[in-house]
Parts: C-alpha cells; sequence; structure tokens
C-alpha cells in the first residue's frame, strides 16, 4: 500500500528538519511527503530542498491561504491509499506507520495518541488522550474534538468522501475530518503514544482548544459544523 503523508508550512524552519527525518525513516520507496507551503519567508523551502529525496513533493500554495487552504493543497496532490496527516514541528515516534497499517486492515481511520512536549521536547503530557478525555461519538467530538490532524490517519475513501473541505469553515481541517469519520466511517483509537506533539508559541493548530473563543462563537461555529456536515453528508449518499 502506498503513502501518502501531507504536510502543511509556514515558517517552520526551526522544527522542520527533525519533524521531516523522522518521518522519511519510516516511509518505503514509493511512498511520498507531500509539503504544501504557504508563503514562508524563512528558509523553511531550502531545509526541505536540502534533503534531495525524490519522494518529497514540494508544493507552493497557490490556492485559499491559511491552515485549511493549505492542507486542502497538500491532499489534494495525494496518490497514496493510505494518507497520514502531518504538522510541520512535531516528532513522530518509531513503528509508527506499521501499527497504524495494522489497524487500517479492519477499519477505516485510525486517531493515535501522543505525548504532549514543549518546545524542546520535554514531556508535559504523558497521554494526550487522558488530558484531552478523547473518545468516540458524533456528539462528544462535536462538542470537543478528539481527531488532532497530526494524530490522524485514514484511507483514501475517507480522503475522498470528505473532500471538499467547506472554505468558510470556522474550525479546522481535522475537526472536519473527525465529524466525517464519526457520520460515515469506523475508526479506531490507538492508545500507545506515536508522536511527540510539540507545543509553541508559534503553533498554528487549535484542534480542542477554542476555549478563548466567547460562547456565542463556540455555539455557532458548531452550529456551521453540522450544517455543512448534514449538506455534505447527504449530498454525498
Amino acid at each position: 500500500m502506498k503513502i501518502s503523508v501531507c504536510m502543511a508550512t509556514y515558517n517552520g524552519e526551526q522544527y522542520i528538519r527533525e519533524q521531516i527525518d523522522s518521518i522519511l525513516i519510516q516511509l518505503g520507496e514509493f511512498d511520498e511527503l507531500i509539503i504544501s507551503d504557504d508563503g514562508s519567508t524563512d528558509d523553511t523551502k531550502e531545509i526541505i530542498n536540502s534533503f534531495f529525496d525524490s519522494r518529497i513533493i514540494f508544493l507552493s500554495n497557490e490556492s485559499e491561504s491559511g491552515v485549511v487552504g493549505n492542507f486542502t493543497n497538500a491532499l489534494k496532490y495525494s496518490t497514496g491509499d493510505v494518507i497520514f496527516l502531518s504538522d510541520q514541528d512535531d516528532v513522530w515516534l518509531d513503528n509508527r506507520i506499521s501499527i497504524v497499517l495494522n489497524h487500517l486492515k479492519n477499519h477505516d481511520a485510525v486517531v493515535m495518541n501522543c505525548k504532549t512536549t514543549d518546545q524542546n521536547l520535554n514531556v508535559i503530557e504523558h497521554s494526550y488522550f487522558d488530558f484531552n478525555n478523547s473518545k468516540k461519538g458524533f456528539f462528544n467530538n462535536l462538542y470537543k474534538s478528539s481527531y488532532l490532524g497530526c494524530c490522524l490517519a485514514f484511507n483514501k475513501n475517507v480522503l475522498d468522501y470528505s473532500l471538499p473541505i467547506p472554505n468558510n469553515l470556522l474550525m479546522f481541517h481535522d475537526w472536519w475530518f473527525g465529524i466525517m469519520i464519526e457520520l460515515k466511517f469506523d475508526v479506531f483509537f490507538e492508545k500507545k503514544p506515536l508522536l511527540l506533539y510539540r507545543r509553541h508559541m508559534s503553533t498554528s493548530s487549535q484542534t480542542g482548544n477554542t476555549s478563548n473563543r466567547s460562547l456565542y462563537l463556540k455555539l455557532y461555529s458548531r452550529l456551521q459544523l453540522i450544517i455543512y456536515a448534514f449538506l455534505h453528508y447527504f449530498r454525498k449518499d
């Protein structure tokens, strides 16, 4: 099975080399790492190109800017049977791919546990699942998402079903994929941490961390998500 790892980058020079190293060592000869860059002004592009690895496909995001548009740009070029989402600043742990592929024999998607760290990879939380009370269920994940994009992998049929991601959605892409999976597919939650999830001041992802939003925005964003999700569901079916 061919694997596509889809990564979105923006000014990621500080950590991206370590992340790419941790990914490439687990990829096979015919797998691919698709990196979409959203106009970085630092040395992100130069660092990526310095790998001289044919499995890396570097794209400049010419579509909608921002995290969702940038990830969508990477995803639409993926050709693999299995898709892994990846941030630019984490570190993959050993056997991540082999463990996930084993689960995908019987499931459509896998949500992986991770260890939350500071910028220097000092562990803050040994289990994101425990910290976030991560679990299955449409309404559980409408209230608070258990789907971190950097901890999500799925078969191609999930990607085909879930695209396009609504371009004015207030939630990020990982929350959208989580709701699509809960509506339509079978998911497995892998309790073993398979990622060092680095948190620092410039981190873009905010899945599961909307506590600073007003009550109105929290309610509105979830109502919007429900409407888009069910419109998508009935249109696809």
